[in-house]
């Protein structure tokens, strides 16, 4: 079926927690460790430490909206556009839908996509 998905290793999306200091006062956050890896990526990318970046993004947030609301989606949700629109730009190749079709789509779904070609 969808071996890429279901074989990944249940380490990648093992919950790990991790105290950041936001605002003066420390706190946790549990993220899949697949997340945190691509936060620290996101945050060498800005020159910042993990901390740095967590930090500033909430203080952004909290600028911008005036409450920060479910901060550990915020994180996640900000790792698939980081994967999406700014690691390509940064000379890493997007996969084509193509390819992504190919390595991605369940064995049912491929073989209903290719149908419909």
């Amino acid at each position: 079926m969808c071996h890429i998905f279901a074989g990944q290793a249940p380490e990648t999306y093992e919950g790990q927690t991790r105290s950041v200091r936001i605002g003066g006062h420390s706190t946790s956050i549990r993220l899949e460790a697949a997340f945190w890896t691509v936060l620290e990526e996101v945050a060498a990318h800005q020159g910042m430490s993990l901390g740095k970046f967590v930090t500033t993004l909430h203080d952004e947030v909290l600028n911008l909206h005036g409450e920060v609301r479910n901060f550990a989606s915020l994180l996640r949700c900000s790792c698939l556009i980081y994967l999406a629109e700014v690691r390509p730009a940064a000379g890493r190749p997007a996969i084509s839908p193509a390819a992504a079709r190919e390595r991605y789509a369940c064995e049912s779904r491929r073989i209903q996509l290719e149908a419909a070609e």
